[in-house]
């Protein structure tokens, strides 16, 4: 008894040093985003070095399979539910909108674009996500109450602080010192930014259906992940249908046998940096918050990316900050706290309501009088209408 009494301790007390989940969820988060800002400079660097659009994105699917591969193996094996038809559709269709259309029209329009320009662009992500997750009734949005406001407000000050970052340079802030001229890799870096003789619309465009699937695909992984709670599995069948659709599309797109071979040591990083970073760990993070968070926690984490690419921008390639920047930067800034805390604050109602419940399921079991229980339940029923 003795020795239960003292393990019994030391759970406690390695329970009360583990860090908290909500200081985790924000940790991932931000460390995913710093993982996806190096992710567009180095697919840039990538297409500058001519590697196929659809090799690329075939080398980076098998790459994270094979990470994911063996630890959703072993560590899911209980917690794995059979693997039915509904859920191979499911999958199968998962990959359509989140690896193959996603990917694909991402690299389309990097390709015509810039990584600064791309990343900025996905900022409508959180909008398009909080708007698909409402009509399909997975986030819930009361108007009525401060929680519902400053979700809004939020989402609305992220895409406005996007806008102006894209739409409105101004005046130089910030200027580095320029980089030093003799160094060798200088060519390839000044190569990583605006794309010259390039369709600049059509290029929007793709980064447009680029951003329509990944939102799509946060929201509709949601009631997914409550039927197959399997992350790591159900990342890993998502990135093995990814890789058949693009080897389909290559069959009659990509025929060159020259375009599947990897020419360069740059070549090899940047696609075991899409493939190791940008997916396998990303996809795992990502399936993980959505499932703690929900789909519009991650989303709006989105505008930080931004920020990183903004100044690995300045180190990297020497660009200055202009004041449209600055005030970008403080509007996303502003939008982002006030979605995490219009979320903080709905986290509080609900639990509110529980305790109210609770409350009232007690009151009854010790045989409460009618005349109290009746107009106890009348606020319930209207809330919920």
């Amino acid at each position: 008894m003795a020795e239960t009494g003292g393990g019994s301790a030391v759970v406690a007390k390695i329970r009360m040093c583990s860090v908290p989940e909500k200081f985790q969820l924000h940790l991932a988060m931000l460390a995913l985003q710093f993982g996806y800002a190096g992710f567009h400079v180095v697919s840039r660097a990538a297409l500058n070095m001519g590697i196929s659009k659809i090799v690329f994105p075939v080398y980076r699917n098998i790459l994270a399979l094979f990470l994911l591969l063996p630890f959703a193996y072993f560590l899911e094996k209980k917690e794995r539910p059979r693997l039915t038809w509904n859920f191979v559709v499911q999958f199968f269709l998962l990959a359509i909108v989140g690896i193959t259309a996603n990917q694909g029209f991402y690299l389309l329009g990097l390709d015509n674009t810039s990584p600064t320009f791309a990343s900025a662009i996905q900022n409508s992500v959180p909008a398009i996500t909080f708007l698909m997750a409402t009509i399909l009734r997975i986030e819930k949005v009361r108007l009525d109450r401060k929680d519902g406001i400053s979700k809004v407000a939020g989402t609305l000050f992220c895409v406005a602080g996007a806008s102006v970052i894209t739409l409105y340079k101004g005046p130089t802030i910030y200027s580095p010192t320029p980089p030093l001229q003799t160094t060798a890799a200088e060519p390839l870096l000044l190569a990583l930014g605006d794309a010259n003789g390039k369709n600049w619309t059509l290029g929007c465009l793709f980064l447009i259906g680029h951003c329509l699937s990944w939102s799509g695909w946060l929201v509709l992984q949601a009631p997914v992940l409550k039927k197959y709670p399997a992350r790591l599995s159900f990342t890993s069948y998502q990135c093995f249908f990814g890789v058949i659709q693009f080897l389909v599309i290559a069959a009659f797109v990509e025929r060159d046998p020259q375009a599947w071979l990897v020419h360069s040591g740059a070549e090899l990083f940047s696609v075991f940096y899409a493939g190791v970073v940008a997916s396998g760990i990303a996809f795992a993070v990502q399936i993980w918050c959505i499932d703690r968070g929900g789909p519009v926690f991650v989303a709006v984490y989105q505008p930080v990316q931004t920020l990183v690419v903004a100044i690995m921008a300045s180190v990297m390639l020497g660009e200055q900050f202009y004041l449209g920047g600055i005030i970008g930067a403080a509007l996303i800034i502003t939008g982002l706290y006030f979605v995490l805390w219009g979320k903080s604050e709905e986290r509080k109602y609900a639990t509110s309501e529980k305790a109210g419940i609770q409350n009232l399921a007690d009151h009854d079991g010790d045989g409460s009088t009618a005349q109290i229980t009746e107009p106890l339940l009348l606020p319930k029923s209207t809330g919920n209408v």
